[in-house]
């Protein structure tokens, strides 16, 4: 259990974060989302003990993270990929790793086997890693002390498409085995897949959180494409639906699909597309939230 209370933390006169709260609790995926400089990495870093707080806490299972005995078994913590001896191989940063843990030495070849570094990977200098190598040995390290808690900042830089998939299917198991996960990321697509909650920051403040759910209810609608987009559009307003421009040449419709469908099929036009349209609905919160860092207004779903 993750717990931030009225976190305030400033840097001589200028505020990163002000009276900053939310909860992530066991078994959830928490998306941490906010433009640059909103406050996520400094929130981040009081919990993990890399920033003292002006006032506030930061507690993990009640528990500031220094005061946890051995915390790197309870809190496996990424937040940065690069901050790693490039002159050390792979294989040796996680022993390294495990033995200041005081973890059996065989989890280190069952961590580079589960972010998928096993075999000449391992024996690889950590310079000569991409940055997408770089992050699933981040992950691996963060995950060497079976934690029960999960503090990730942008895991999914540098990965390529199916790397990225591979870390959703990574973290939602972890959540589902009673884990907790805080992850911020810029990659609003996959944080709306694998999020239980989101936490939204802009400014500092908090502007939003609460469940997926809650906070992109009435977000989406339905797009809908097809041969005659004229045509398309006249049926759904004779039927007394909204709609907007949807990408390329789609319309979303301001109505479930099964009322969409219908009323295009009595006016008789043809459909080529016609699905859910909330791919784009974590991105349409997001920038309604946080369009303009100069004026923060504190809503909670």
């Amino acid at each position: 259990m993750i717990t931030i209370e009225h976190l305030t933390k400033a840097y001589g006169g200028q505020l990163a974060v002000a009276d900053v709260s939310f909860s992530c609790p066991p078994g959830t995926v928490t998306g941490f989302l906010g433009p640059n400089g909103a406050g996520k990495s400094t929130t981040m870093r009081a919990l993990v003990g890399l920033a003292e707080p002006t006032s506030g806490t930061a507690t993990v299972g009640g528990r500031r993270y220094r005061d946890l005995p051995n915390a790197g078994r309870s809190v496996g913590v990424l937040l940065d990929a690069g901050a790693q001896h490039g002159g050390r191989t792979g294989r040796e940063v996680l022993t390294l790793a495990s033995r200041v843990l005081g973890v059996d030495r065989r989890r280190v070849d069952e961590a580079l086997e589960r972010v998928g570094l096993a075999g000449r990977p391992a024996g690889k200098r950590v310079g000569q890693y991409s940055l997408g190598m770089r992050q699933r040995l981040g992950l691996a390290t963060a995950l060497l002390g079976d934690p029960q808690v999960l503090v990730l900042d942008e895991p999914a830089n540098g990965l390529d498409p199916e790397g990225i998939f591979w870390m959703r299917g990574l973290l939602r198991d972890f959540a589902d085995r009673g884990g907790t996960v805080l992850l911020s990321s810029h990659l609003l697509h996959e944080v709306e897949a694998v999020a239980d909650q989101l936490v939204v920051i802009s400014g500092g403040r908090i502007v939003a959180q609460g469940s997926k759910s809650e906070l992109l209810a009435g977000t989406g609608g339905t797009l809908v494409r097809g041969p005659d987009r004229a045509l398309l559009a006249k049926a759904l307003e004779v039927a007394g639906i909204g709609i907007s421009a949807g990408p390329d040449d789609a319309l979303v419709a301001d109505a479930e699909a099964l009322a969409v469908g219908q009323a295009v099929a009595a006016a008789g036009v043809v459909l080529t597309e016609l699905r859910a349209a909330g791919g784009a609905g974590l991105e349409d919160l997001f920038r309604s939230l946080t369009g303009s860092s100069h004026e923060v207004q504190e809503v909670q779903a």
